[in-house]
């Protein structure tokens, strides 16, 4: 794969449920200016996170890379914590890529079950993943497009409708410019704490962009693809993502958005947009899709990693002819089944539920990107390295990992002030532990010897 099929990966997988459904439930937290603020803020930690993985990419260009990272920069237990969180976060978003995916269908087919969709939309997905990976990363780029063109598009008729131009919509009252901004309740209605409390929420609608991490392996002259990559990509989610929600906000009144419809079908309505529900229904049901394509892509190659490095069943390490760890990718299907499971007991709770829980082991994951590339140049300069002969290094070391590492963690004290998120943290802190005590229990001594007999690398 080359940088148009990286950018569009890292696009795929960041422009999903996150930005298209759960974008609703932050600016009914967080306020109209308060949701620009987090969105703001969650650009500017992708940038952090992706300055640090830009270097680790670089040094070990290999498939499913982010438990490696930490494993050879802090340790062998914080890189299988690592691999099996960040397997967690997609294989939990895939569940919600589904289950929204089958909320929307409903439009058109009330009839039909959501979870019946779930499982067609599977067998669709698990069809592109299997065949090779240039399929993959080809489907991912026209995918991606689809849902950049909507996105596009909210931006510019929005932003002309809040200057006034509006000449498809017949009649009703439009806000000028952002005038919805100065709520009832000021700029802040629910406080500042609203902002804190929705950052989960927003680092889940940013996680994806380091997929360009994960298929580091299967890229084409990694040393050149991927700087240019990260760059585009955190350009472009700067402007999609804050364009996207100052729009948004900017339209429709905080009180009046929620989970039940997409803030995307609502602007094009109120604007007049013809066929707009039915049209934005169906583009946002592509970008769910696109986002599961990119998240089950991810989870294969984080189970094929594991299973390489000795840490999972050496079955997932099976490859087919062209290349596809088939049995990986199989196992991972079965997280999409958590969809199955909230769709029938109640999908708009659980959905924001699962959003939760995949918004906590993304952050972690890139906790543990920013510690791995802060302890790999430490180490590196220690040894008497040369910075300048490095390819690609982030800038303002220690700053940049150091304060990425922190945000993250305020993040993370945030959501224990939402009762709605709080659920991720009493399962996500106990998997982690979890992690870590089967890794001490099975492999500790193991690799502590290979760690005193191998040289460093």
């Amino acid at each position: 794969m080359g940088p148009r099929h990286l950018v569009m990966i890292a696009m795929g997988g960041v422009i999903g449920s996150g930005l298209f459904l759960s974008s609703g439930y932050t600016i009914s937290q967080a306020g109209p200016l308060g949701a620009v603020i987090a969105y703001l803020v969650g650009a500017f930690v992708v940038y952090l996170v992706m300055a640090c993985l830009g270097e680790l990419a670089i040094a070990y260009p290999v498939s499913g890379a982010f438990h490696i990272y930490a494993a050879r920069s802090i340790g062998p237990a914080t890189g299988f914590a690592t691999a099996w969180l960040y397997w967690l976060c997609w294989a939990v978003a895939i569940g919600s890529e589904f289950t929204a995916s089958g909320l929307l269908m409903q439009r058109w087919f009330p009839d039909v079950e959501v979870w019946v969709w779930c499982l067609v939309f599977g067998a669709v997905l698990f069809g592109f993943n299997a065949v090779s990976s240039k399929f993959f990363g080809e489907s991912e780029f026209w995918f991606a497009i689809v849902k950049v063109a909507a996105i596009i598009g909210l931006i510019v008729l929005g932003g002309a409708a809040l200057l006034g131009f509006h000449p498809l919509s017949a009649g009703g009252s439009h806000p000028n410019l952002f005038e919805n901004f100065n709520t009832e309740g000021g700029l802040f209605p629910n406080g500042f704490t609203g902002v804190l409390v929705t950052a989960l929420a927003v680092f889940y609608a940013f996680s994806g962009s380091e997929l360009i991490g994960v298929a580091a392996g299967e890229t084409k002259d990694p040393a050149t693809s991927i700087p240019k990559a990260m760059r585009t990509t955190v350009i472009r989610l700067l402007i999609f993502f804050v364009g996207a929600i100052a729009v948004i906000a900017a339209t429709i009144p905080y009180s009046e958005v929620g989970l039940d419809e997409s803030p995307f079908v609502t602007v094009f309505s109120a604007i007049g947009i013809p066929f707009a529900a039915d049209v934005m229904n169906f583009v946002i049901i592509t970008a769910l899709l696109s986002a599961g394509n990119s998240g089950l892509f991810s989870c294969a190659r984080m189970l094929y990693s594991l299973a390489d490095e000795g840490h999972a069943p050496q079955a997932l390490k099976k490859l087919t002819r062209r290349g596809i760890p088939l049995t990986a990718l199989s196992v991972s299907m079965l997280g999409g089944l958590a969809s199955l499971i909230s769709s029938v007991v109640a999908p708009e709770t659980v959905y924001l539920v699962l959003v939760s829980v995949a918004g906590f082991a993304v952050v972690g994951v890139w906790m543990s990107i920013t510690a791995s590339h802060f302890f790999h140049r430490r180490a590196f300069l220690r040894s008497g390295g040369d910075i300048t002969t490095l390819t690609y290094k982030a800038p303002l070391y220690p700053l940049v990992p150091i304060l990425a590492f922190t945000l993250c963690v305020i993040s993370l004290i945030g959501i224990a002030f939402d009762p709605t998120q709080v659920a991720a943290l009493y399962f996500g802190i106990p998997f982690v532990a979890a992690c870590y005590g089967f890794f001490y229990l099975k492999y500790g001594r193991k690799a502590r010897l290979e760690r005193v007999s191998q040289p460093e690398r």
